[in-house]
């Protein structure tokens, strides 16, 4: 019997499976410590505030990945564009096609809602996912590294006089 497979937008009421989802792939990229998020904020963020989206992933009923995306905006390109935060498909399902599907669903959305880009990052050990992202065309930008401010620092240089 063949696999039945879906992707669907996460529902209200499924911010807790949400952050399960996080929560595995915080453990996978090493920094399951890092998880402060919890299932009010996420369901306030998402689904009150929708500063992102989620999609889930499923095999017969049951929900085998997820893809968390928002929209950012380029100035040189002048419009909207889609940026990918997390996909994360569970390990035991992997090598089935769900991350590409998954990535294809938010291609598809990123055209439809005339976004001028897809972007995301990924872990430089992550040759699997890496591999994925150059057979569908994805280019590194080799020249550009991600910076951050986290909530302290972000809060002490707000500070600074």
């Amino acid at each position: 019997m063949m696999s039945q497979f879906n992707i669907r937008p996460a529902k209200p009421e499924e911010a807790g499976l949400v952050l399960e989802f996080i929560k595995k792939l915080a453990v996978y990229e090493k920094c399951a410590d890092e998880v402060v998020a919890d299932e009010a904020t996420l369901h306030h963020s998402l689904f009150v505030e929708r500063s992102a989206e989620v999609v889930f992933a499923e095999e017969d009923g049951t929900v085998v990945g997820f893809a968390l995306f928002f929209h950012n905006f380029s100035t040189f390109v002048g419009r909207k564009g889609l940026y990918l935060e997390d996909l994360f498909i569970l390990p035991e399902k992997r090598g089935k096609g769900y991350g590409k599907a998954l990535l294809k669903y938010l291609a598809k959305l990123a055209v439809e809602r005339h976004c001028g880009r897809m972007e995301w990052i990924c872990l430089d050990w992550n040759q699997l996912a890496l591999k994925v992202y150059r057979s569908i065309g994805a280019i590194p930008m080799d020249e550009w590294t991600v910076q951050r401010l986290d909530e302290k620092a972000l809060k002490a240089f707000a500070a600074e006089n």
